[in-house]
Formats: C-alpha cells, structure tokens, sequence
C-alpha cells in the first residue's frame, strides 16, 4: 500500500470522526434554535477556520523536512495515542462508548432549557454551532496540514478531509438526525492507530533514525500499534470482568515520554547506530503503562473486603 494511499486513509477516517461530532451539534442547534443561525455559525466558523489554515499551513512548510518530520511526528505521537488510550478503555468497558445518539439528546435539551428563540440570529444557537464546527475543524486543519506537509501533498489531504466531510454532510442531512449507526468508536480506535503509527515513522525520521525497509516500514508499523492496541484491550477485558467503574481523561504522562523518546533516538543517531527501534519500544512502554494504570485491577466484584 504506498504513502499517499495511507494518507488518503488517514485524513478520511479523522476527518469522519470530527464531522459526526461538528454535525451532531449542528443538527441539534438547528432543530431547537433555528437552522439561519445554526448556518450563519457554521459559514463564521468555516471563515475563521480558513484564515488558520492559510496562515499555518505556509509556515509549516517553510521549516527544513527534519525539524517538521521531528515536530509533526512528536504532535501525532502526543494525540494519537491519547486517542488510542480512549479507544482501549473504550473496547475493554473500562471507558463508556462515544454515544452520538446521547450527546444529540444532551445537546437539544440544553439549548431548549436557554429560553425561546431569539428573532433574527439567535445568539444562543450561532455560538453553538460555531463553537462545534470551530473546535472539531481545527482538529481536522491540524490532521490536514501536518499529513499533507510532512507528504508533501497538502491537496491530498485537503481532498481526503473534503471528501470525509462531504459523506458525513450529506448522511446527516438525509437523516436528519444524530448519526448514531456511523460506527464512530471504531473509527476513533481506527485514528488512533493511524496517527500512532505515522507519529513513529516521522518522529523518529525527524530525530535522525532510518527504518530498515524505508516507506515500505510503514504497514508494519500499523500491524505493531494495532497488534499491541489488540493485546491490551484483551488483557483489559479481563480485568474488567471483576471490576466496575469508568475511567475518564487523558494522561499527561504520554507527552513526557514521547519527548524522551524522541531525544534519546537524536543521540542514538547522532551516534551512528541504528535508532528506529526506540519510538515503537516507548510507545509500546508507555501505552501499556498508561491503559494498566487507568484500570487497577482492585478486588473482584462482590468481595466483602472492597
């Protein structure tokens, strides 16, 4: 499977999951606040999000192919895995499923409990849409301009992100309702993975390290981080059979090892030995540390002692 295939992939399934969640709060302000200001947030929010774009993504791309590989793969390596955490305790029971279908409800009971709608632009209703599409459209131009400058092929990403927002769209209008059937927990386990594995493949490039089999070690990446995200929610599975309770947050733990990380494999290579072994060793380290730690195995259920 080539680069740019993997790529499209990438930014599609990323961009899906951030556009169920930007629709599903559209759907809701435009239901129970009216859809000319639910519209009038999106198109500010859409502006704003323009500007970003077109002011980060030039800068991105003017910094030397090392340094951006070493900041993007860091970047991808810090969110991927928080995701790929989620996703794990997610899987095992550990963490509640993503619920779009609850969080619509959530959402119109919220905006019905501020009052009656405003004549014109309901303030209460373009602020929600707007702070919906803004928050997740900012996650989808980081994913676009890290994947499409580290490629070199910005268009593509654009195009993938395009397209995903495009399908979501299109599913969200002709059902008129949260997109609960989309099967966004594996999406969003499917994105961890991914941002995971190209965070390995360019953090560690950007320090210096060279993967014995080039490009082509990028599958096997993918088959490393899925394989080792497999094991643990099978261990975990486990474990939760004698617990209860949910787990909740990200783990500040994560960035500080994958800083680590990235330098001890900059020294390595400075060195002249080979490198590329250290990011997937951290990120095997300080995921499995990380799950482990956020569902303790406690006393079985039913023990008097609990």
């Amino acid at each position: 499977m080539s680069r740019d295939v993997l790529l499209f992939i990438a930014v599609f399934v990323a961009s899906a999951v951030e556009g169920v969640e930007a629709v599903t709060i559209v759907l809701a302000a435009g239901i129970t606040r009216g859809w000319r200001s639910a519209w009038t947030g999106v198109a500010t929010a859409l502006l704003v999000l323009a500007a970003i774009v077109a002011a980060l993504g030039p800068a991105l791309t003017a910094l030397p192919i090392n340094v951006l590989r070493l900041v993007v793969g860091g970047l991808l390596l810090v969110f991927g895995l928080q995701w790929l955490r989620k996703a794990i305790l997610r899987a095992s029971g550990f963490k509640a499923l993503h619920d779009e279908e609850a969080i619509f409800a959530e959402e119109v009971a919220e905006l019905r409990a501020a009052g009656a709608e405003q004549p014109g632009i309901d303030p209460f209703g373009f602020t929600v849409s707007f702070k919906g599409v803004l928050l997740e459209g900012l996650e989808v131009a980081f994913i676009v301009i890290t994947f499409g400058s580290n490629q070199h092929n910005v268009g593509l990403a654009v195009l993938a992100a395009l397209a995903a927002v495009l399908v979501v769209v299109v599913a969200g209008a002709a059902a008129h309702a949260p997109l609960s059937r989309v099967p966004e927990n594996t999406l969003k386990y499917v994105v961890g993975v991914m941002l995971t594995s190209f965070g390995i493949f360019w953090g560690a490039e950007g320090a210096g390290a060279h993967w014995p089999a080039g490009d082509a070690a990028i599958p096997a990446i993918i088959g490393f981080t899925l394989a080792t995200s497999l094991g643990l929610v099978a261990v975990l599975r486990r474990r939760h059979a004698r617990l209860a309770g949910l787990v909740v947050g990200d783990d500040p733990l994560i960035a500080l090892v994958i800083a680590l990380a990235l330098a001890i494999t900059a020294v390595i290579a400075g060195s002249g030995a080979a490198a590329w072994w250290v990011m997937p060793a951290a990120v095997l380290a300080v995921l499995t540390f990380s799950v482990l730690r956020a569902s303790p195995r406690g006393p079985p259920k039913g023990d008097p002692n609990s």
